[in-house]
């Protein structure tokens, strides 16, 4: 997280230079290499571990939000056409739908968790190459590192069931929603801009699918520290975690972009989905291209 902040801070004191100085400075092509290892790609199951008390609204916005990445049927700019970038990396396509949906609400290991503790709940179902386990951790569970480094992981282990790829993010809505839930909460650090409404009514929420597509898309295009990034391995940038901040044209650090906004609630979002669901996504690194893609 630092490390992003660096570049970010950067790229935002440029913006004040004097035009003679910052002419000088040339943009460099953003390329993630490929590193020959295995992409998940074909038919892919995703799991729900749910930790923690989510309500059935909050839910189904998580559960519409990933049937959406692989439908149809919903207008442009779609879920779907933002997921479809992910074809162009090697392989072909990735198509997610949901398996498992597993209910811990009785907070079995407690409220403040390690690393750990979100691989032993992602073994709550069995682990394949198949299949992505997600730990989803309720808005008042403290997870080491939450908030200060990260606002999701992804990862990969091995287990009697075999090798497979991991997700969690944590919902920030009490925790640090200016980081974790941004651009729906004013930044805790940087440029003021306003917040925009979240599409689904929920900053917490509507903040973990901007987190879950995040990693929904670095874990299909290096699933196991060997596929598409930038970097050191074990800091790597990767599809979408190289676009940090960027959802719509014009966007610079502590601003969006220009995104849409439904006139009867003005909430902003810049995707359609299923049983007309809003969503808010990130750009993702167009290999076609090399450079940031947003829908918008």
């Amino acid at each position: 997280m630092a490390f992003n902040c660096y570049f970010t801070t950067l790229a935002f004191l440029l913006c004040f230079l004097a035009p003679s100085f910052a002419a000088l400075v040339q943009e460099q092509p953003l390329v993630l290499k490929y590193h020959n290892g295995i992409l998940l790609k074909g038919n892919i199951t995703v799991n729900l571990i749910w930790y923690g008390q989510f309500t059935p609204i909050q839910r189904s916005i998580i559960v519409d939000f990933i049937n959406s990445l692989n439908s149809k049927g919903a207008p442009l700019p779609s879920t779907s056409s933002w997921w479809k970038t992910t074809e162009k990396y090697r392989g072909g396509s990735s198509s997610l739908s949901v398996g498992h949906q597993i209910l811990h609400e009785e907070y079995t290991l407690g409220k403040i968790l390690k690393s750990q503790h979100l691989i032993a709940l992602a073994s709550k179902t069995h682990f394949a190459v198949s299949s992505i386990n997600v730990v989803l951790t309720a808005k008042d569970v403290v997870v080491d590192g939450f908030c200060m480094s990260k606002c999701g992981t992804h990862g990969s282990t091995k287990s009697g069931s075999g090798r497979g790829t991991y997700i969690w993010v944590g919902n920030s809505d009490l925790q640090c929603p200016g980081q974790c839930a941004w651009p729906f909460h004013q930044p805790i650090y940087g440029p003021q801009t306003p917040p925009l409404i979240a599409p689904n009514g929920d900053v917490g929420v509507d903040g973990m699918v901007i987190n879950l597509a995040t990693l929904f898309a670095n874990t299909v295009t290096n699933p196991f520290n060997s596929g598409y990034f930038q970097g050191p391995p074990t800091a790597p940038l990767e599809a979408v975690s190289a676009c940090t901040g960027q959802f719509g044209p014009g966007s610079y650090p502590g601003y969006p972009g220009q995104v849409l906004v439904d006139k009867v609630t003005g909430a902003s979002f810049n995707a359609y989905g299923v049983n007309g669901r809003k969503y808010m996504l990130p750009a993702m690194w167009d290999p076609q291209s090399s450079a940031c893609k947003t829908l918008v």
